[in-house]
């Protein structure tokens, strides 16, 4: 089912995933419009997306997604709402009531905005984060859309994406302002990677302080399949095309689809090595200290940034959350997207790891260069 001549909004489109989703939208559907809403948009990037754009008016609109007025102002006459905007923390560095303002205030006044102005579908980015792992550490292999998991999450960031989920899922159907109906449904992506992932630029840079040595966050065993970005993007597009399909858009509205690809299954600190060894780095070989140790030093730090926080915010380097997702065997498969939205990666994993090695390539001169003049 082809977008063409239809209207469409992307928050966080100047973001990681946002960006790379403008561009196929581009490449592959002659819309009439994108409207890029964001807290700012490069003018660069902008620039970049000439070459692809064609017939289809890009617009930006700057502001904030708490602004009920600006989202209207960015919803009317469009049809199409792709929801990426949110903050990202998995250190808990960001105060709870900016998360929560960002994550789910806007998107329920965003969803609020759709029905006002009559968009009839809304694609939600969530993640796999609102599935866990939970603090027991309990694994899942090749879960599903109906793996039964007991986790009771403990991220603001989690947690505020799984309500926000929760409000974009229960907003399915609900009657527009026109007498329409409106359409929803949430992509829960793996861990991303690819061109431009700031996850990726960060333990690159941890290596460089380290004389070349990626530090060992994970152990080996605890494998994980993270997803390429632009397999994700292609995902949502799928999600559009099918949310349009009258045969199709009651079957899948309301509902959450796992996104992964055939990337080989690995720990997170291998897979960082898997990208990075061709640029010289090397891993260590064991965790910096045994596990147990580990959580002991994480709640340690935590006990002592909570003594203080009435006096000064510490945000730990590390917290026992974030190992334990760090070391747990989590992995889950695409078949229902595939089944459901007719998702195939358009990307092999070895087209993936090439163009992310290549990109981490261009940028290890200018991550050198940044840190040695510190």
């Amino acid at each position: 089912m082809s977008l063409r001549g239809e209207v469409c909004v992307v928050t966080g489109a100047s973001g990681f995933l946002g960006k790379r989703l403008v561009r196929l939208l581009l490449e592959e559907e002659k819309m009439a419009e994108i409207r890029l809403l964001d807290k700012q948009v490069q003018p660069e990037l902008l620039y970049s997306l000439e070459e692809c754009r064609g017939n289809t008016k890009l617009s930006v609109f700057e502001g904030d997604i708490r602004d009920g007025d600006f989202l209207r102002k960015g919803c009317r006459g469009a049809s199409i709402v792709f929801h990426m905007a949110s903050i990202i923390d998995v250190y808990d560095s960001v105060e709870y009531s900016e998360i929560y303002g960002v994550n789910v205030k806007g998107t329920q006044l965003l969803l609020e905005a759709c029905i006002q102005e009559n968009v009839v579908s809304f694609i939600y980015t969530s993640t796999i984060e609102v599935m866990g792992p939970n603090s027991k550490g309990e694994p899942i292999i090749n879960g599903s859309e109906d793996t039964v998991y007991n986790c009771t999450l403990k991220f603001a960031y989690s947690k505020t994406k799984k309500e926000a989920e929760h409000r974009t899922l229960q907003a399915h159907g609900d009657v527009l302002n026109n007498g329409g109906r409106l359409a929803t449904c949430a992509l829960r992506p793996m861990y991303i990677y690819g061109e431009g992932c700031r996850f990726l630029l960060g333990h690159m840079g941890d290596g460089i302080r380290n004389k070349g040595v990626l530090f060992r966050m994970s152990q080996p065993e605890a494998q994980v399949n993270p997803v390429y970005v632009g397999n994700v993007a292609a995902a949502h597009l799928q999600a559009a095309r099918s949310l349009k399909d009258p045969q199709k858009r009651n079957a899948i509205g309301g509902k959450f689809y796992l996104i992964s690809d055939d990337t080989p299954l690995g720990s997170y600190s291998d897979f960082n090595h898997v990208m990075m060894s061709p640029l010289g780095f090397n891993i260590q070989e064991k965790l910096m200290y045994p596990l147990r140790l580990l959580y002991v030093v994480c709640f340690l730090m935590e006990m002592l940034c909570m003594m203080v926080r009435p006096f000064v915010r510490i945000v730990p380097p590390l917290n026992r959350q974030l190992v334990t997702m760090l070391n747990t065997p989590f992995s889950f498969s695409y078949q229902k997207a595939k089944k459901d939205l007719g998702y195939v990666p358009r990307y092999t994993w070895e087209e993936a790891r090439k163009r992310t090695i290549e990109w981490l390539a261009s940028e290890l001169p200018k991550e050198r260069e940044r840190i040695n003049a510190k």
